[in-house]
C-alpha cells in the first residue's frame, strides 16, 4: 500500500483533485458540486487522470475548460450536448463560433413524481403493501412519488411474493441509517471545515466509503448463504 500512494503522488504532481477543483471554480460558479463535476465528466466535457487508487485528477487544461463550459451553460443557457460539440471542435484544431444563445428553460428535464394510484400501478402493488410499508416506516407517506418509490416498492412487491413483508426488512433502513452514520463519523473531519476543498474532499470519499460498505456486506451476504446450501 505505502508503495502504491507513492506511484500516485508521482502520477498526480501538478494535478488538482476534486477538491482542489471544487476550490477554484466554487467563487465562479458557487452551485458546482462534486456530484456536478462527475457528470460533466459523464457527459464527455472533460475526461481526467485517474491515479492507480482511482482518484481523479485535473489537469490545467481541465480546470479551464470546465470554466468554459460552465460558463456556456450559465451565461448562454446551452445544452451539454453543444457545449460538448464545441469543445470536440476546438479540440480538433478547427476555429468554431461560441454558440448561440437559446432561451432559458431548464436543459434537466423535472423527475417525475407519481400519484398514490400511479405509485400503486407502476410498481404493480396492492394498496394493502404500500400503506405496510409506509406504516412500518420503509416508505415516507407523501402526497406524491419519486421513481426511487417506485423502484423501492417494486422490490417490494417482488420480495412479498415470497412471504418478506415490509416489516421483515426495516432492519434494512435501519442499517443504512447505521451506515450513514458511520461514514459521517469517518468524515467529521471534513465536514467540520467550511473550505469548498474540504467539502469536495468529503463529497467524494462518501459514496466511496458507502461501497466498501457495501463490499463487505455482500461478502458476508455470500458466506452466509454458501453454509446455508452447504
Amino acid at each position: 500500500m505505502p508503495a502504491a500512494s507513492a506511484r500516485d503522488r508521482a502520477s498526480s504532481a501538478g494535478l488538482l483533485s476534486i477538491g482542489q477543483v471544487l476550490a477554484r471554480l466554487s467563487p465562479e460558479f458557487p452551485s458546482l458540486t462534486s456530484s456536478k463535476l462527475r457528470f460533466l465528466e459523464v457527459q464527455g466535457i472533460v475526461t481526467p487522470l485517474r491515479t492507480e487508487s482511482g482518484y481523479r485528477k485535473f489537469s490545467q487544461d481541465d480546470l479551464e475548460r470546465l470554466r468554459l463550459a460552465l460558463t456556456l451553460q450559465r451565461d448562454h443557457y446551452l445544452p451539454l450536448s453543444v457545449i460538448r460539440d464545441y469543445l470536440e471542435d476546438v479540440d480538433a484544431g478547427r476555429d468554431p463560433a461560441t454558440p448561440t444563445a437559446v432561451p432559458p428553460p431548464s436543459i434537466v428535464p423535472a423527475p417525475r413524481r407519481y400519484r398514490r394510484e400511479e405509485l400503486l400501478s407502476a410498481a404493480g402493488a396492492a394498496p394493502q403493501l404500500l400503506n405496510d410499508a409506509i406504516s412500518t416506516g420503509i416508505l415516507a407517506g407523501a402526497e406524491s412519488y419519486t421513481e426511487q418509490s417506485v423502484t423501492l416498492l417494486r422490490a417490494l412487491v417482488a420480495l412479498d411474493r415470497h412471504g418478506i413483508e415490509p416489516r421483515h426488512v426495516r432492519a434494512l433502513r435501519q442499517s443504512a441509517e447505521r451506515d450513514v452514520a458511520l461514514v459521517e463519523s469517518a468524515l467529521a473531519p471534513l465536514l467540520r471545515r467550511t473550505d469548498a476543498s474540504s467539502r469536495g474532499r468529503a463529497g467524494e470519499l462518501a459514496p466511496e466509503l458507502t461501497r466498501r460498505l457495501d463490499d463487505v456486506r455482500a461478502i458476508f451476504v455470500r458466506a452466509a448463504l454458501d453454509r446455508m446450501l452447504s
